[in-house]
């Protein structure tokens, strides 16, 4: 491990003198910002096993990757995760590839959403319900203190939570069912999401709060279909954002997919320019990266095309698409999207001004946690 880390602190001096705008050789590369918009999964436990994510890193820029323990459309447990030797190998190979350091991200929330298991050896979990029905700082820190070191000794730098939903319908299918929102009341989720935030970020990992506006009072599930909230959503499940925020929560925000036509009449969350820049970039005033969740999703590709969607999204104020390649896969998305962007580009439908926009977004991120990690 000690052998990783020099290898890994190498990388971020290279990164240092390098990426002052991606050093002086490409300061305008098009290609680098259009690639560091995308955060793409894959199928392999090694780099050998995975040529197209190779391709995606060295080609394309890619500026993220997420990481699964169970691939979804082969209904099999084979995909990056099967002991913390070979996670710990695959991601170091991951950021060995790349001058400007990967996202490497994961959904460790504990409890039933938690890709690392103890059947892989990893350590034990527990759920965002069970630590909101303590309600106990102590317990709340402990739990994250062990998620963050174990992100940590895995080199892996971001999680996609801690979740800020309220738990407004105990049978939603996707939240409340799973034990993933710590509490109805926002209080409780406040208290907890912000202890587990700082703790992440004394141990160098990126925090993630989602699914942007609210995904709490849900009665269907994203993954699977068009996710009406309209009759069921409230502003109280903004009061966590709008806390966070206030108190001066800059790490990223990930979207819903759910449709509200209270706040957009046409367009789900993550492809909504009124709930994304209007509330939350403006009425909200959150100035960090936006990811939406999975662009492959149901609620998304069922309804929309591939180019609609990015549109949508880029134009809605999102930063990092995310293609989890876990609910449908294709080894080709990453230079798919790249593809569509660069013809959004061409044809004046979004500006070289908005890809910057992000990209600068992404890389004062990247400084603030990977440029420094050892």
């Amino acid at each position: 491990m000690k052998k990783q880390s020099r290898v890994l602190a190498a990388l971020v001096l290279l990164f240092l003198f390098s990426v002052s705008g991606y050093g002086a050789t490409k300061p305008d590369s098009l290609s680098l910002k259009i690639g560091q918009m995308l955060m793409i999964g894959f199928r392999g436990f090694s780099l050998a096993e995975a040529p197209e994510i190779a391709a995606d890193i060295r080609q394309r820029h890619i500026g993220g990757v997420v990481l699964f323990d169970y691939d979804v459309p082969s209904h099999s447990p084979s995909r990056n995760i099967s002991s913390p030797d070979q996670l710990s190998h695959l991601t170091m190979e991951l950021q060995n590839m790349t001058r400007v350091p990967l996202l490497i991200a994961i959904d460790q929330e504990g409890g039933k959403v938690n890709r690392l298991k103890p059947v892989r050896g990893f350590p034990p979990s527990c759920s965002a319900q069970h630590l909101g029905e303590l309600n106990n700082p102590d317990s709340t820190r402990a739990a994250a203190l062990q998620c963050a070191r174990t992100l940590k000794a895995m080199h892996i730098a971001l999680n996609l939570g801690p979740v800020a939903d309220l738990n407004v319908n105990p049978d939603n299918p996707v939240i409340g069912k799973l034990g993933r929102s710590f509490s109805s009341d926002p209080d409780v989720v406040i208290s907890n999401v912000k202890v587990i935030c700082t703790t992440y970020r004394e141990e160098g990992i990126i925090p993630t709060l989602k699914h942007f506006p609210g995904h709490g009072s849900s009665t269907t599930d994203t993954h699977l279909d068009f996710t009406d909230i309209s009759a069921t959503w409230s502003e109280k499940e903004l009061e966590p954002y709008r806390a966070l925020i206030a108190s001066g929560y800059r790490d990223p925000i990930m979207t819903a997919h759910v449709f509200n036509r209270h706040l957009d009449s046409l367009y789900p969350a993550t492809l909504s320019k009124a709930t994304l820049n209007g509330l939350l970039r403006t009425k909200l005033a959150f100035k960090g990266v936006i990811i939406s969740d999975d662009m492959q999703m149901k609620a998304i590709a069922n309804r929309y095309g591939l180019e609609t969607a990015i549109r949508q999204a880029i134009d809605a104020g999102v930063d990092i698409l995310l293609f989890g390649n876990n609910t449908t896969y294709d080894p080709a998305i990453a230079s798919k999207a790249t593809a569509i962007i660069n013809s959004l580009l061409h044809k004046k439908i979004i500006t070289r001004e908005r890809i910057d926009r992000s990209y600068r977004r992404i890389i004062e991120l990247k400084k603030r946690y990977l440029f420094t990690r050892t």
